[in-house]
């Protein structure tokens, strides 16, 4: 796991597992979590590392109801975890998906927890809207395409952009079950403005980016979902995304469109 600071109320958490980045946000004596690393002796040390920093979570959030992002309670049980409707409304279609896909990763991996993945207590934001931080305010945009919920989350006041599972610099647009050519198109056109105006966007998986290489990586998105829009079987991929793992998630999205 790596902890960096990209702004003195802001710090990106890595798992080792996928790159997924959990990220701790701070304004006015409150602190708050976005999303979760993966491996359980991430989340036993998390609470220590966050607390060691300055950053002890009031509150738990989610960008969308991917597994992988899910398992901030398990770090901190105590916590409500905050959901956008979108993803509410998904786990209502999918009770218990989540969960089974996380044991069957864990079972991949021969990753063991001490037990299965309890959301407990959820409370549902708006998306289109805003959540308070002590005496700020965390925007809420949606950003559907990826899966058929999502949030983008800008910490205006310190910069910072978490946009859930795009503009990644090591992963290619995916379109999982749920998610649309035309969503995913859409949040791009939505995160543009918001990425101009941010210091730092910070993607579910890989490095934190600043605000012009994160328009790069828009624009080489676009230029991936128009091949796919085509049809192409074997797309030009972008520079550092080109390898077996993202042709695989290629093929995959050919299935979707």
């Amino acid at each position: 796991m790596r902890v960096v600071s990209v702004h003195r109320d802001a710090l990106v958490v890595t798992s080792l597992m996928w790159q997924t980045n959990a990220v701790a946000l701070r304004a006015g004596g409150e602190a708050m979590l976005i999303d979760s690393p993966y491996y359980p002796e991430e989340l036993d040390a998390l609470p220590g590392v966050l607390a060691g920093a300055g950053f002890e979570p009031d509150a738990l959030v989610a960008t969308h109801g991917d597994f992988d992002h899910l398992l901030g309670r398990v770090a901190f049980p105590g916590l409500a975890l905050g959901l956008g409707e979108p993803t509410v409304e998904r786990f209502h279609r999918e009770p218990g998906a989540a969960q089974r896909e996380l044991r069957q990763y864990d079972a991949r991996l021969y990753v063991e927890r001490p037990g299965p993945l309890a959301l407990g207590q959820v409370q549902t934001l708006p998306v289109p809207g805003s959540v308070e931080l002590g005496d700020q305010e965390l925007e809420l945009h949606p950003a559907s395409g990826h899966t058929s919920d999502g949030m983008a989350i800008f910490a205006r006041w310190c910069g910072v952009l978490c946009v859930g599972d795009y503009l990644s610099r090591v992963e290619i647009p995916w379109i999982s079950k749920g998610g649309s050519l035309e969503e995913y198109r859409a949040t791009l056109a939505r995160l543009a403005p918001l990425v101009e105006a941010a210091e730092m966007v910070v993607p579910g998986h890989g490095a934190p980016n600043e605000s012009e290489r994160a328009l790069r990586l828009l624009d080489e998105d676009v230029e991936y979902l128009d091949a796919l829009e085509r049809g192409e079987e074997r797309p030009r991929l972008p520079e550092g995304r080109d390898s077996s793992f993202q042709r695989w998630i290629h093929s995959e999205n050919l299935t979707q469109v």
